[in-house]
C-alpha cells in the first residue's frame, strides 16, 4: 500500500504551496513598507530643506541688518563729529557758520539717543517711547519732581543697556565737561527683528513642533548640539542625547546635509508607528492564520480520529462475531479426529491452532472497549506465546529467549500484549526474509520493565524508523500497514507504557523495545 507515501507528498506538496504563498505574501509586504519609508525619508529631506532655507532667511535678514546698524553707527559718528564742532565754537569768530552741523544734527529723528555727562545726569534725549508726561500720567499720584527724578534715573540705566548692544560716543564739550552719547537701533530695525522672530516663531510651531511628522533631531557636525527637533527638550537633554541618537539611528541611516561648504549637519528621524506596525503586521497576521488552522485541524483530526475508532472498533467486533462459527466448527471437527485412530499430535496441534484462533477472536471483541489489567507474570505470558510461536517458524530462523527474572508479576492484559509480540515477531520474520536470529529479552531497569525483541533482518532508514508506527505505512507489497500502529496503541494507551525503536541499521537488524511501569 502507498496511502501513507501518498499521505507524505501531499503534506509536502501543502507545505511548499504554503511556504511560495507565504513568500510571496511577505514580498510585497515588505515592497509597499519600503515605498512607505521612502515617503518618510523623503519627508524628512523636505524638512531639513525647510529648516535650511530658514538658517538662508535669518542669515540674509542678519547681514540686513548688520548692514543697517553700520549706517546708523555712521549716522551716530557724524552727528558726534557735527556736535564736536558746535562745542569748539568761539563767540570771537562771528564769520564760523553753523547751518551744516545743526541740519545733521536735527536730521535725526529716528535714532533713539540719550546723552550723559561724566557724573550721569541727563543732559539731553531724544527719539525716545516716552516722556516725563507719559509717567506722570500713570502715577499721578507723585510729585513733578519725583517723577522727574524716576524719568531721568530710568534714562540712565537704559542708556547703559544700549551700550551692550551699540558703542558709545564721549566727547569732551570744553575742558572739564564730557558727555557721553548713547544710542540703540532705530524703529525700522526694531520693527524687522519683530518681523523675523514671528516668522521664525511661526516656522518653528508648523514645521520644528509638528507632531504629525516622525520624530526628527537635527544636529551640528559633532552631533552634540540640537539645532532643531520636534521631540521634548527632555528627550533631547544633553544627558540622553548620545542615546537618542544612538536608538534613532537604529531604525534609519542618518541624513548627511550641507546648508554651505562648511556647515555640515545630520538628520536623525525615527520609523513612524504605522510603518512599524506594517512592517510586523503580516508576521502577525500569518501568526493568528497559522493558530486558526492548528486549532482548526486538531480539532477535526480528534473527530476524524474518532469516527476512525469507532468504524475499526465495529470492524473488529464483525470479524470476531464471524470467527466464532467455523471456530466452533473446527472444533467438533478435532474431537471427531480425536475419536479416529490416526496420530495423536494432529489434533493436538489443532487444538492449540484454534486456541490461538480463540485468542484472536477474543481480541477483536474486545477493541473499544475497556481493557482490564491483570496482575500476573509478564515473564510467563512471553515464554508461553514463545513456546507456541516457535513451532510455527521457519527453520532457518533461530529464536532465543532471556529473563533476568524468573518471575516479574506486572499488570498486563495477556492476550492484548501476546498481541504485541506477535506483531513485532511477525514483522522481524518478514524483515529476515525466513533466515536469521530473532532474541526476545526481558530485564529491569530503573523500575521499568524492559521487553527487547531485535532482529538480524533488513534494518530501517532514519525516515522509515520515524513512520514505521503511522497507521497505513508499510514496506510490504501487500499488508494493511496496521500491525505495529496497533502494537503502539496497545501499550501506550491501555498498558500506559512504551514501544519504541532502540537501534537499527540497515543490513544489521532492528530492535524494538516495550517499556511498562512495574
Amino acid at each position: 500500500m502507498k496511502l501513507y507515501s501518498n499521505k507524505q507528498k501531499w503534506k509536502i506538496v501543502l507545505l511548499f504551496v504554503a511556504l511560495v504563498l507565504v513568500g510571496v505574501s511577505l514580498f510585497y509586504s515588505n515592497k509597499i513598507v519600503s515605498k512607505v519609508a521612502k515617503r518618510e525619508r523623503d519627508r524628512v529631506t523636505q524638512w531639513a530643506d525647510a529648516i535650511k532655507k530658514r538658517a538662508e532667511l535669518v542669515k540674509l535678514t542678519n547681514s540686513s541688518f548688520d548692514e543697517l546698524r553700520e549706517k546708523e553707527l555712521a549716522e551716530m559718528e557724524l552727528w558726534v563729529a557735527a556736535t564736536k564742532e558746535i562745542s569748539k565754537a568761539s563767540p570771537l569768530n562771528s564769520q564760523q557758520s553753523y547751518d551744516l552741523p545743526l541740519q545733521i544734527i536735527n536730521k535725526n529723528n529716528d535714532i533713539p539717543v540719550i546723552v550723559l555727562d561724566q557724573h550721569d545726569d541727563v543732559s539731553t534725549h531724544t527719539n525716545l517711547k516716552f516722556s516725563v508726561e507719559t509717567l506722570q500720567k500713570k502715577y499721578p499720584s507723585k510729585e513733578k519732581e519725583q517723577v522727574k527724578k524716576m524719568f531721568e534715573d530710568s534714562l540712565v540705566k537704559l542708556a547703559y543697556s544700549w551700550e551692550k548692544i551699540n558703542p558709545s560716543f564721549t566727547i569732551e564739550i570744553y575742558e572739564g565737561l564730557f558727555m557721553t552719547y548713547f544710542y540703540n537701533d532705530s524703529r525700522d530695525i526694531l520693527r524687522l527683528e519683530n518681523e523675523r522672530d514671528s516668522l521664525i516663531q511661526a516656522f518653528n510651531k508648523e514645521l520644528i513642533e509638528n507632531t504629525d511628522l516622525v520624530p526628527v533631531v537635527l544636529t551640528d557636525s559633532t552631533r552634540t548640539k540640537v539645532i532643531a527637533t520636534n521631540l521634548s527638550s527632555e528627550k533631547v537633554s544633553s544627558e540622553k542625547l548620545k542615546s537618542k541618537l544612538s536608538e534613532l539611528s537604529n531604525d534609519n541611516k542618518p541624513i548627511d546635509i550641507r546648508f554651505s561648504d562648511d556647515d555640515e549637519y545630520f538628520v536623525y528621524y525615527a520609523n513612524s508607528p504605522e510603518l512599524t506596525q506594517l512592517q510586523y503586521f503580516p508576521y502577525v497576521q500569518f501568526l493568528i492564520i497559522g493558530l486558526f488552522i492548528l486549532i482548526g485541524y486538531v480539532i477535526f483530526s480528534t473527530f476524524r480520529k474518532a469516527e476512525q475508532n469507532q468504524v475499526w472498533a465495529g470492524m473488529a467486533k464483525e470479524t470476531a462475531h464471524q470467527l466464532g462459527t467455523p471456530i466452533s466448527s473446527l472444533m467438533a471437527w478435532v474431537q471427531l479426529l480425536e475419536g479416529m485412530d490416526i496420530d495423536k499430535s494432529i489434533p493436538k496441534e489443532m487444538n492449540k491452532d484454534i486456541h490461538r484462533l480463540s485468542q484472536v477472536t477474543d481480541r477483536f471483541s474486545k477493541i473499544g472497549a475497556g481493557t482490564q489489567l491483570n496482575e500476573s507474570d509478564i515473564v510467563e505470558t512471553t515464554s508461553t506465546f514463545l513456546s507456541y510461536l516457535r513451532t510455527r517458524l521457519p527453520q532457518k530462523i533461530n529464536l532465543t529467549f532471556e529473563s533476568t527474572d524468573d518471575e516479574i508479576i506486572i499488570p498486563h492484559n495477556p492476550p492484548l500484549f501476546e498481541w504485541v509480540i506477535e506483531n513485532i515477531c511477525k514483522n522481524a520474520i518478514d524483515a529476515m526474509e525466513g533466515e536469521g536470529k530473532l532474541s526476545v529479552k526481558i530485564f529491569r531497569e530503573g523500575g521499568k520493565v524492559n521487553i527487547d525483541i531485535a532482529d538480524t533482518g533488513k534494518g530501517m532508514t532514519p525516515s522509515q524508523q520515524r513512520s514505521v508506527f503511522q497507521p497505513g505505512y508499510t514496506t510490504k507489497k501487500r499488508g494493511w500497514g496496521l500491525g505495529l500502529s496497533l502494537a503502539k496503541r496497545i501499550i501506550n494507551e491501555y498498558h500506559k507504557g512504551r514501544l519504541k525503536i532502540v537501534q537499527s541499521e540497515l543490513g544489521e537488524g532492528t530492535t524494538f523495545r516495550i517499556i511498562l511501569s512495574v
